[in-house]
């Protein structure tokens, strides 16, 4: 049991593999753990995809903790509440920060029972994992960072994400430092970001309607949609670095910025990059728009903490 809630699918077993088993036995003794809850069928993973499925758990759970607690350096009063919600379809686990330089930050994971769209596959075991975070400053940005690691029963498995900011009143020389420590990752891996710093600026090839979609600064990336990374070290090593790369910057920014001062321009500039983010939410992107993520998750993760029409 988890609370008064049944172990599903492969936790109802008493065939896990020790590796897994030990791994979420320690997961478990820590409830705000974004690792708390299991997917079903760990059991059909190989030694080997057990392995790297542990490591990515616990870099999200390291995620979990480097980031609520940077934001709670910056915010020492910053106020935190954790909230979980079930579904026959998915659990999701929501944490939420709220404080006066940060004013929000939320994180989701997202664990997939079974699809509820044509757009969604069967999954043996997989998370989606997204951080939002909106500080109080025009002068840094939205940040959005998402994440999946997926592998199927067909065999296959996915490594994707998100990861830019919507730009508001952000300085070049800010949005420069954010798009280095991009390149930086691309260069130390050999790849070329070329085409995924364009797709993130194409917009959400799925979008419900086009006219909302978000309008990031185009120097981050989107590794959704065509050529998705499968599971490997050197894909995982990559994702991992790059998310983390970015992240850090982007924190270390609000720290910068937070006591500048800023003008209504740059304020006006803010309201006019959350009102974006909110309908993008509503009415563009695939999942929220589409209700495949219900409206009381994805809001209380990722809309902003305030929103003027």
């Amino acid at each position: 049991m988890i609370g008064n809630r049944p172990l599903r699918g492969a936790f109802a077993h008493s065939t896990i593999p020790i590796l897994f088993a030990l791994f979420v036995g320690l997961a478990m003794n820590f409830p705000g753990s974004v690792s708390a809850a299991p997917n079903d069928g760990v059991e059909d993973l190989n030694e080997e995809q057990q392995a790297i499925a542990a490591r990515f758990l616990t870099f999200l759970s390291d995620m979990d903790a480097k980031y609520f607690g940077r934001a709670s350096q910056i915010d020492s009063d910053l106020k935190i509440e954790s909230k979980e919600f079930n579904y026959d379809f998915a659990d999701y686990l929501v944490k939420v920060g709220r404080g006066p330089v940060v004013e929000k930050i939320g994180r989701m994971t997202g664990i997939v029972l079974k699809p509820t769209s044509d757009i969604q596959k069967p999954t043996v075991f997989g998370r989606y994992y997204g951080i939002d975070i909106h500080p109080k400053t025009p002068l840094v940005g939205l940040l959005h960072a998402a994440f999946i690691f997926q592998y199927h029963p067909d065999g296959k498995s996915v490594l994707g994400g998100w990861v830019d900011i919507l730009p508001g009143a952000t300085s070049e020389e800010d949005l420069a430092a954010l798009k280095k420590s991009m390149d930086d990752v691309f260069e130390k891996h050999g790849i070329d970001g070329t085409k995924y710093r364009e797709r993130v600026c194409e917009g959400l090839y799925m979008a419900v309607e086009r006219s909302y979609v978000r309008r990031p600064a185009c120097v981050g990336g989107t590794f959704f949609g065509r050529d998705m990374f499968s599971v490997t070290e050197e894909n995982y090593l990559f994702m991992t670095e790059m998310y983390e790369s970015f992240i850090d910057t982007y924190v270390s920014l609000i720290e910068k910025r937070k006591d500048q001062p800023y003008t209504p321009e740059d304020v006006a500039a803010q309201d006019a990059m959350r009102l974006n983010w909110f309908e993008d939410q509503v009415f563009a992107d695939p999942y929220a728009a589409s209700g495949i993520t219900p409206y009381e998750v994805w809001s209380l993760a990722f809309t902003p903490p305030v929103v003027k029409f």
